[in-house]
This record gives structure tokens, sequence and C-alpha cells, in this order.
């Protein structure tokens, strides 16, 4: 039984899923549009009403709404994004089909982060999985298709982890609520369950497989909310456990954070096509959180440290920036490939003049993203790296830099090559309403809260921690304005960054190649003994046809082998006789 004795609210993810639903009853034409923007807002308001902590909608041992200070920032930036993607679709999805895909999307990552029990968080994880995968395949082509295909079998086999660590929780603590995992086998297998969505390096080549392939509306919602959620489960999960070591798994995880950073900014910097560079830049941006979450993850919920809290108050302010400037980048180059067609780098340039709203716009969100001075990315990357400086990390505040200054260097490339290089031969013109709307609410966003950064302090989780970091404390701007000149000095003085049309190979090509070896390796025996098993039968069919046809040449046999078939029959007759007890009196 639903207990609504105390509930005001009801879960914002259950707004999308039944707008879903009832979306065919609208046509396809400007009523539809009203609906869809109503449902934007009606999302955006059934979160900002909500109050914490409480915890509703309980039915049996499955809770749908567990609010509280992370969960309600999560909600708030879901929803912000998200409607924000559903406008920027009118412009190009024409599909009721698309639409529904991307609502249930919505609704069950919404679903998720408001979950307060495991088996109600994989419900949700799971319908997520399912329902991106028909953004990937609403692009229609074979290419997509092929992607979709990689991008399930990832997430069917996250899904699978995530159950099994969630079974063996259960069986050790007899707890279902979703809270800190005890290390054991459980542990692990959340830990990769989770770390499949979040995109850790090795299991993260489906996103910039799938995502450049997918719908131009539909990569913007792939890029909001899987890999968010991830991180967000593996802050919930990973937080407060006792563990061997002295935490020292901890510090594993913040450095698989460095390991992203590096790993995607350097493979981002390769790339031509601009949906691809966008999605290397996820798993990038992903590491500033990883890290944080990494380090941060021992004061989740107990006594902690000054720099844990900031360290997590970091991770989750760059998860909201994150989807500020990316959502926005996404669109600036969705709306161009729509206009020109066109999805390299090698192909653009020259759209300053034909495209100037959204060239205003990517500029913003590439400021913010590359972490400059007044945008507010240098809010909280800088949260994090000041965060692992207090803990000493040395090794972890030159990685996560060097990750910033590869940043600047590829998003110097995105905007220069794409709107300001020569190109004469271009055609376009500036994107649709529709498709402006949310790119100019996010790119003004990232401004307001990168020049007036206490509007994102006062939803973090530790406010009073926040409060007390100076994010334009001179010593921090000076050095980040230091190596914001050396870099576009290196960039342009060395010219090795201009995109070209070699391919990039990432593990995944590895992952092939044992695939098909491993095919090939089976595939030998398993002919020669098809082969033989069909010639067995081949044979028996043979024979029965021949016996068939003329039995009694078939089993023409010499009399002393027909005596012995005689004995043998009676011989076995009496053993069933006497076993079954015929012969009693």
């Amino acid at each position: 039984m639903i207990d609504l004795s105390s509930v005001p609210n009801i879960p914002p993810g259950f707004i999308y899923i039944l707008g879903a639903v009832l979306l065919p009853l609208f046509g396809k034409g400007k009523v539809r549009q009203v609906y869809l923007i109503i449902l934007a807002a009606l999302g955006l308001i059934s979160v900002a009403v909500m109050r914490a902590p409480q915890t509703s909608w309980v039915f049996s041992n499955l809770i749908f709404l567990e609010v509280d200070r992370l969960s309600l920032l999560m909600g708030y930036i879901f929803a912000i994004a998200g409607g924000c993607a559903i406008i920027y679709s009118l412009a190009t999805v024409k599909d009721n089909g698309h639409h529904i895909c991307a609502l249930l999307y919505l609704g069950s990552a919404m679903g998720a982060v408001f979950a307060g029990d495991f088996f109600t968080l994989y419900i949700f994880w799971e319908i997520m999985a399912f329902t991106s995968l028909g953004l990937i395949w609403y692009e229609g082509s074979r290419r997509a298709r092929d992607a979709g295909m990689r991008y399930i079998l990832f997430h069917l086999f996250g899904g699978c982890a995530l159950l099994g660590g969630i079974i063996f929780h259960y069986m050790s603590t007899g707890s279902t609520l979703i809270g800190p995992v005890e290390y054991g086998i459980g542990y692990w297998l959340l830990l990769l369950g989770v770390g499949v969505n979040a995109a850790f390096v090795l299991l993260h080549t489906w996103l910039p497989d799938s995502y450049p392939k997918a719908t131009i509306a539909g990569t913007i919602f792939l890029s909001i909310f899987t890999t968010k959620t991830g991180v967000y489960v593996l802050a919930r999960t990973f937080s407060g456990a006792e563990l061997p070591f002295h935490g020292q798994e901890f510090l594993f995880v913040a450095y698989i954070g460095g390991a992203m950073c590096i790993y995607g900014v350097i493979f981002a910097i390769l790339q031509n096509d601009v949906r691809k560079l966008l999605s290397y830049h996820i798993v990038s941006q992903l590491g500033y959180m990883v890290a944080g979450v990494g380090m941060g993850a021992l004061g989740l919920g107990i006594m902690a440290t000054e720099a844990q809290e900031l360290a997590i108050d970091g991770a989750f302010a760059h998860l909201f920036n994150n989807l500020l400037f990316k959502s926005t980048l996404f669109m600036c180059m969705g709306a161009v490939i729509y206009r020109t067609g066109y999805n390299n780098l090698t192909d653009m340039g020259g759209l300053a003049k034909k495209m100037p709203i959204t060239m205003i716009t990517c500029v913003i969100a590439a400021l913010s993203i590359s972490g400059i001075i007044g945008f507010n990315g240098y809010i909280s990357k800088g949260m994090v790296i000041h965060a692992a400086e207090m803990e000493e990390l040395h090794l972890l505040v030159l990685i996560l830099t060097l990750g910033s200054v590869g940043t600047l260097i590829s998003f110097i490339k995105l905007t220069y090559f794409a709107f300001f290089s020569k190109n004469d031969e271009i055609k376009a013109k500036e994107a649709p309403i529709f498709m402006l709307i949310p790119m100019c609410v996010t790119a003004l966003m990232c401004i307001a809260i990168g020049v007036y950064p206490q509007l994102l302090y006062n939803i973090l989780p530790y406010v009073e921690v926040t409060s007390h970091y100076h994010a334009f404390a001179l010593g921090h701007t000076f050095s980040v304005l230091q190596i914001v000149l050396m870099t576009v000095f290196l960039f342009f003085m060395i010219g090795f960054f201009a995109p070209h049309e070699k391919i990039t190979y990432d593990v995944d090509t590895l992952y092939r190649k044992v695939g098909r070896g491993f095919i090939s390796a089976c595939e030998g025996p398993l002919v020669h003994f098809a082969v033989a098993m069909e010639k067995q039968v081949l044979r028996l069919a043979d024979y029965l046809v021949k016996f068939s046809q003329n039995p009694r040449r078939e089993t023409r046999l010499g009399i002393g082998a027909g005596v012995l078939f005689v004995l043998l029959f009676f011989a076995l007759y009496l053993i069933i006789m006497l076993y079954a007890g015929w012969l009693s009196p």
C-alpha cells in the first residue's frame, strides 16, 4: 500500500513517464509542442517545490522518493538540462516514438536519483539503458544500429554486475536501502556496474562509439543522464564503507578519475568529428567528478575532514556545471550539423558570421569547460583541485591540471576551426529558435555561476565548508591565467592540433580483435563437430529409408546370429519379470 500521508510531492520521474504515455494523444503539430514545453516546466516545478529530507511513496520495500540535499541537487540539474533538451528537440524531432524514448529516459534517470532502495534503483537503471538505446537507433543508419547494439551489450553487462552486487549486499546486510557498500564481492560487482555507466577507462568505449551516431537531439539527452547518474550512485554506494588498507580503495577510485581526465582529453584532441570530440570530453570531465568522489568518499555521512567535504562539493558542483556547458556545446554542434550537414572540423569554418548566436554560446561554453576565470568551470574545477592539494595528492593535482590544459587546447581547436577558420564555400544560416532558446539559457547560467558562485554553493551538500572556499583567491587566479596564456601560445605556435582525417583507435579495437579471435577459435571445432553430426544423421536417415523400402533385406541375419538375438531377448524379458516380481506366488 502506498503511503501518501506525508507526501505533498509526486516523484518527478513519474511526471515524465506519464507524459510519455499520454504524448500520442496530442498529435504531431503545435499542440504537441505546447504539451512538451508544459511537461518540461512541470518537471522543474515538481523539483523546486520539494523539501528535504523526506522519504515517501513507499510501496512494499520499494522507495520511490528519497529526498536529501544531494538528490535534490541532482533533481535540479536534471530538470533544467532535461527541459532544455526537450525544447531543443522540438526543432528536429518529428516522430512521437523519439519523444517517448527521450521522456522515458529522462523519467527513469529522475527515478534512479530519487530512489531510496537498491531494487528501485535497479529498475530505473535498466529502463534508462533500453530507452536511451532508442535515441541511437532512431538515427536510422546501419552504423547507428551497430553502435546501438554495442551500447546495449555494455549496459546489459553493467546491469548484471550491478544486480549481482545488490544481491550480495542484501545477503550480507539484510538491507536494500541505498548506502555504503561493505567490502567484498558485492563491493567490486557494484563498482564494476557503476563503472560502466560512469565511463571508467577501459569501460568507456560505448560512449564515444554511440553518442556521435545518435540523432542530433538524442545526443543532447544522452550527454546528460547516464554518466551523471553513474557518478551519483558512486557517491551514494562507495561512501563511508569500512575497507581494509585504511581506505586506500578510495584513493584508487580518485586515481581512476585522474586517468579518465587525462585519457579522455588526449583522445579528444585527436578527433575530427565534433561530436566524438565532445564525447571524449565527457569521459575527461567525468574524471574530475570521480576524483572528487574518490577523495571525499570517506567523508560522506560520517566524520569528515574539510578537504573530504570540499571534494564532494567540488565533484557535484562540477557535475552541475558540466551539464550546463556540455549540453550547450552539444546543442551548438548539433545546430551546426543540422544547418551544414557536416560532422567533421575539416569540412567546417567560416560560420561565425553565418551563425553568430550559435558561435557566441559555443565560445561561452568552451571557456566554461576550459576553466577560464569568470565562467562556471573555473569554480568547480578549482574546488576539486584545491581538495586534492589539501589532501597532498600531488600527482593527482598535476594530472587534473594537465587535463585542464588539454581541455583548453581542444576547445580552441573546436571553436577556431568550426567558426573562425576561412571557408568561403560553406553555406548555412542561424539555428531555429527552438535550438537557440535552450542554448542561450544554459550559456547565461554558465556566466551567472562563474561570476556569482554563491548561486551554486547554496544547494551543495556541505554549504558551510564551501562558503569558506575562495574561488577568486589571488594566487589561484594568477596561476590559472599563466596556464591559459601558455596554452594559447602553445596552440598557435606549434600547429600540431589542426584537425585531420586520420582514424584514431581506442581500446575497443582490442575488444573486437579478441572477440573475432574467440569466434574463430570456436568456429573451427564447432564446424567440424556439426559436419560429423550431419554425416551421422544422414547415414541414419538413409538407413531408415532403405529399411522402410525393404525391411526383410535390411534385417537379414545368419542362423547363428538369429538364435543369439532370440536368446538375448528372452534373457532380458526374464530379468524384467524377476525385477517386477511377476513370478512371485
